[in-house]
């Protein structure tokens, strides 16, 4: 959760555990950047998004990932997944990117994880990324682009997802298995 909020070689300056944690975020991320089915989601993004493409994907993907049947068997399944996650980012606040835990009370309030499963939820993480960008104005063409293809993305995450789950697993085991 915290990855992209650690800078460099910042990632020392955590627990072991967590260092390990950003590393396997890195590892995931990189895999991500050069799957070819992550390239061609991006190219349904880039002629309105450009260069923002990958953020806007990966947000996307997290729509697709909350209706995972296989992943949350029930809505039940992602409200608990999302209460869990909270409570341990919330014992671990102390250790965590001061950044991080100014958006923290937010993001639990609004259980913007649980809302991922939600096309609302979905436009609204859009115009907070759109918020934060340099060279984009309105969040509105990238939930367009989203909504006009939901059903090429989905087919791109259905692809992505046994992958990332194969690639994720074996990337654990080797991190945390030293």
């Amino acid at each position: 959760m915290i990855s992209d909020f650690v800078k460099g070689k910042q990632q020392y300056d955590f627990p072991n555990d967590i260092q390990k944690g950003i590393q396997l975020h890195r590892i995931i991320d990189n895999f991500t950047d050069t799957h070819t089915v992550i390239s061609k989601a991006k190219n349904l993004f880039k002629p309105e998004i450009g260069l923002y493409a990958g953020a806007f994907v990966d947000i996307a993907f997290d729509y697709f990932l909350a209706n995972d049947a296989t992943v949350f068997s029930t809505d039940e399944n992602l409200l608990d997944f999302t209460q869990n996650v909270y409570e341990v980012l919330n014992l671990h606040q102390q250790c965590l990117p001061e950044k991080f835990n100014t958006i923290l009370p937010h993001m639990q309030q609004h259980n913007w994880l649980y809302n991922y499963k939600q096309t609302i939820g979905i436009e609204k993480s859009f115009a907070g990324l759109t918020r934060r960008a340099k060279y984009i104005n309105t969040s509105h063409e990238s939930f367009t682009v989203f909504t006009s293809n939901i059903n090429a993305l989905q087919e791109c995450y259905d692809e992505y997802i046994i992958d990332l789950k194969e690639f994720s697993n074996d990337a654990f085991l080797q991190l945390f298995s030293k």
